[in-house]
C-alpha cells in the first residue's frame, strides 16, 4: 500500500489519461512509418515501436499503482500529528545526554511530506520528503515540539518540529 495525498492520486490518473489518450496516435505514426517500406532499415518504424513499448509499461505501471494507493484522510491537520501532504517547519538542533535540546543550528526550514507519487523539484521555499526515505520516516507522526532523529550520509541529526503549517 502506498499513501497518497488526493492531489497525488490526481496527478496519477491525469498522467494515466494522457498516455491512454496519446494511444491512437502513436499507433497511426507506427502504421504511416510502415508504409514507408523495408521495416529492417526505417529508423522511424523502429522509433515509434520503441515508444509505444515503454508508454505501454508506463500505462500498465500506473495502473498497478493507482489500484494499491490509499488517499491519506487529511481531516487530521490539527491534531498537531505530522501526516502526509502537512507541511512543517523545522530547525536543527543539538541536544545533551538527557534529550533536552541545548541549541538551534540552522535557520527554520520548511518541508512537505509527500507520498511517493508526488516526485516533484522543491517548489520555492518548500522541499519535500517522501514518506519512504529516511527523513520522511522521521518525519511521519511526529508532533510539535518534538525532536526527531534521522541517519544520514554524515552521521545522525536532530530536528525540532516548530509548527505545522
Amino acid at each position: 500500500m502506498e499513501m497518497v495525498t488526493q492531489e497525488e492520486k490526481i496527478g496519477l490518473e491525469a498522467k494515466l489519461a494522457a498516455l491512454v489518450a496519446n494511444r491512437p496516435a502513436l499507433s497511426k505514426r507506427i502504421a504511416e512509418a510502415r508504409e514507408l517500406g523495408d521495416l529492417r532499415e526505417n529508423a522511424d518504424y523502429h522509433a515509434a515501436r520503441e515508444e509505444q513499448g515503454m508508454q505501454e509499461a508506463e500505462i500498465r505501471r500506473l495502473t498497478e499503482r493507482l489500484t494499491i494507493v490509499q488517499v491519506v484522510d487529511d481531516s487530521h491537520k490539527a491534531s498537531g500529528v505530522v501526516f502526509v501532504g502537512a507541511t512543517v517547519r523545522i530547525v536543527e538542533v543539538r541536544v545533551d545526554d538527557s534529550g533536552a535540546v541545548t541549541e538551534e543550528v540552522d535557520e527554520i526550514e520548511v518541508f512537505r511530506l509527500v507520498g511517493e507519487s508526488a516526485g516533484g523539484a522543491p517548489t520555492g521555499e518548500i522541499t519535500e520528503a517522501t514518506v519512504n526515505s529516511p527523513f520522511g520516516d522521521a518525519l511521519l507522526k511526529a508532533r510539535v515540539g518534538e525532536v526527531i532523529s534521522v541517519r544520514g550520509p554524515r552521521g545522525v541529526k536532530r530536528f525540532q518540529i516548530k509548527e505545522i503549517v
